[in-house]
């Protein structure tokens, strides 16, 4: 057997059990054990700091469970433990395929922490918009910002788990919604987004200008509704910190 072959013999065994450890010799079975085991402590430990509040939710048994059975099932795919819990919320969703409350926590739970650690922006401030040209204007957003599909009242539990508060019991939305996940002043942050909102950020992280935004809006709901809406979501984005740069429509193109 070849270096390379052996390797990749030990990365199985120690990833899944899948190959023979018998290769490496008895004397080298105590070892290996202990190998495995701090292996696999340091993929369990990983899980638990990314989920707490998850864990808060289903409880340390179940977490447990469901912990075990994701190191097992999924190895390691990157360099670094930061990108290890990525793959945990589908995981959960196998375990939990009628509770999908406890899925959408754990992937707000994991957006927070990715907004966390996401790159950094200067944000843009109402004064510097004061000579803009409307016409032209397409605004950029910040790299942190995320989007998630909410069924249930996952963000409510959530924030009262955080809060210390007695969480509400899990249920459906009348609706399906959708989750603003971003960072601001070094705090990640969310909130539930209309879908109106939610179009019009996304066609606007395509290209779309400002000017040509509120066209859409006016065609939609009229002049005046369409205008105020328009400048209430510039005011909110303002506010929240999303923006982080307006070009112009031309240098787009």
């Amino acid at each position: 057997m070849t270096l390379a072959q052996t390797q990749q013999a030990f990365s199985a065994w120690l990833s899944t059990g899948a190959s023979d450890a018998g290769m490496f010799g008895p004397s080298a079975q105590p070892g290996l054990g202990i190998y495995q085991n701090n292996y696999r402590s340091q993929l369990a430990s990983c899980l638990e700091d990314s989920f707490a509040i998850t864990r808060q939710w289903i409880g340390g048994e179940a977490f447990h469970d469901a912990m075990v059975h994701h190191v097992e099932r999924v190895p390691p795919s990157s360099w670094t433990l930061d990108a290890y819990p990525r793959d945990f919320p589908a995981t959960l969703a196998l375990r939990y395929p009628d509770d999908p409350d406890v899925t959408e926590l754990a992937e707000l739970e994991l957006a927070l922490a990715e907004a966390f650690v996401g790159q950094d922006a200067e944000v843009i401030a109402a004064e510097q918009l004061a000579h803009t040209d409307w016409n032209e204007a397409v605004f950029r957003f910040s790299p942190t910002l995320d989007m998630l599909r909410s069924t249930t009242n996952a963000p409510a539990i959530w924030t009262a788990l955080v809060n210390e508060s007695m969480p509400p019991a899990a249920e459906y939305l009348s609706a399906p919604a959708a989750l603003l996940v971003w960072r601001q002043d070094e705090v990640s942050r969310f909130r539930v987004l209309g879908t109106s909102e939610q179009r019009a950020i996304l066609v606007m992280r395509n290209g779309l200008s400002f000017a040509a935004l509120c066209v859409l809006l006016i065609d939609e709901m009229g002049d005046e509704a369409g205008i105020e809406t328009g400048g209430a979501w510039l005011g909110q984005w303002l506010a929240d910190g999303l923006l982080t740069d307006v070009v112009s429509n031309q240098s787009v193109a």
